[in-house]
């Protein structure tokens, strides 16, 4: 059985930046120790990048979420610094200009079993593992949810209640 990891926009500004939330820094060093597991059992890692430019408040999700993150070439763009290390363990570190990355299913086929963390559990993870459901209905897809927050904690509990609605495995 082929397996991967797909760790969601585990940037700074998500996390101690312009968007960060006391849930997204508990979060970081299981994730670290998840990538590790993974590293260890021999699956694939996948990053993704939350990506914007300068004129992100003039964007149409800058009019919905009037907030400057994650905009190229600064340190709220980066994966956080505990995470960072293993970037060059990424099989893809995939740059994202919107919630869900549209081109992720091209690069899982080979998967039997798929496996999400990250941020933001209501925004692009649940966007990331939807998408990924709809192209791959009969493969393993699961989210760890305690390696996941969200926007807030009642977002990040309905964002997994949808998941599991779609028969996504919430381990």
């Amino acid at each position: 059985m082929k397996k991967c990891l797909v760790v969601i926009d585990m940037q700074n500004d998500f996390i101690t930046g312009s968007l960060g939330s006391e849930e997204a820094v508990k979060i970081v060093p299981r994730v670290k120790e998840r990538i590790e597991k993974a590293i260890t059992d021999d699956e694939d890692i996948f990053f993704t990048k939350d990506t914007h430019d300068e004129d992100y408040l003039d964007t149409r999700e800058g009019k919905f979420l009037p907030v400057k993150h994650c905009i190229k070439d600064t340190s709220g763009h980066e994966i956080c610094e505990e995470l960072k290390p293993y970037e060059k363990n990424a099989k893809n570190i995939f740059i994202k200009n919107t919630f869900g990355y549209k081109d992720l299913p091209k690069y899982l086929t080979e998967y039997d079993k798929i496996t999400f963390v990250g941020l933001c559990t209501d925004i692009c993870v649940v966007s990331n593992v939807i998408l990924t459901k709809a192209f791959f209905p009969e493969k393993e897809i699961y989210v760890e949810k305690d390696l996941c927050a969200g926007s807030t904690v009642a977002k990040h509990e309905s964002a997994l209640d949808v998941m599991k609605s779609c028969h996504i495995e919430i381990i």
